[in-house]
Formats: structure tokens, sequence, C-alpha cells
């Protein structure tokens, strides 16, 4: 049994959610799987390409919509996967997900909710929000994450040296 905590970060500019990214990769470890959930627009794959830097990766990546998954190499191989156009578990078990999911790399898949019983209990969950405020800079996002009790103290002390409150 995990035990879960959560933590609440306000980026107010893209490379905010890209440091918040690079501390989550250097926080990963093989077989992590990160499950990213937010609207359209929200910064999902901003978030991914700061996960790659954080993991090492050379070259950005890219929202795989329409091949549902690219791999990089790095530090720490990264499978980026994006289920908005995956239509349900039969799908994902025609492409092997699960040799992602449990694999040597790390895992993080867009759009997660829309096959949240594939994920392990060990998913780190996150969900970026775009605050809807009037007179508010269009660039803010809330990044709510939740994960392990143990993951995610680490993180936040990692996450606290790169955005200062």
């Amino acid at each position: 049994m995990f035990i879960l905590e959560s933590l609440s970060i306000h980026a107010t500019k893209e490379e905010d959610t890209i440091k918040v990214g690079e501390a989550l990769g250097r926080s990963l470890k093989p077989g992590d799987v990160v499950a990213l959930k937010g609207e359209l627009g929200a910064g999902k794959t901003v978030l991914v390409k700061g996960i790659a830097n954080g993991l090492d990766v050379n070259g950005e990546p890219n929202s795989p919509t329409f091949v549902i998954m690219n791999a990089y190499e790095g530090r720490i191989p990264l499978y980026h996967f994006d289920f908005y156009r995956v239509s349900g578990v039969s799908e994902l078990e025609g492409i092997g997900y699960e040799d992602y999911f449990y694999g040597a790399g790390v895992t993080v898949v867009e759009w997660a909710d829309r096959v949240e019983e594939v994920f392990p209990e060990s998913a780190i969950w996150i969900e970026i929000n775009i605050p809807v405020k009037k007179n508010t800079n269009s660039n803010v996002r809330e990044i709510n994450i939740e994960g392990e009790e143990k993951w995610l103290s680490l993180f936040r002390s990692m996450v606290e040296r790169v955005l200062p409150t």
C-alpha cells in the first residue's frame, strides 16, 4: 500500500512549468509512471519537455497524439504516451503498453484520465489547470501533484530550490 500525499505549485510562466518538469525528471527512477491530466493547452507537453531535460534526453519531445508513443534516450529512457485518441484498454494492450509501464524507463502519459484503470497504484498523478480569474496572466498554471509520500517529500525539496516561494 502506498501512502499518498499531494502538492500544489503555481507556475507563473512557461519557464516555471519547465523547471518543475526538470525537477520531476531528476527525481524519477526506472519504472516510474507519471499520469498527466489537464485541458487542451494546459501545459502537459511543456511539462514533459522539462521532464525530458531532467532525464538528460537529447532532443525535444513532441506530443505523440497520432502515434500514441514516442521513445527518447537519456540518462533513463523516456516513454512519452498520448492517450487523447485511445479508445480503450484493448487498444493499449495491442501496442504492449505494459512493456513500457513496467520497463527500464520512465513513462509519462498525457491525457491519462482517458484510461485510468491501466495505471499502477504507484503512479504519480499530475493535473495542470489554468485558473480562471479576471485580469490575470494567461500563462499562470496550477500544477497539482499526487504521489507516494517519500517521493513527494524529495520532489518538494527539489522544486523549492528552483522555484522559491
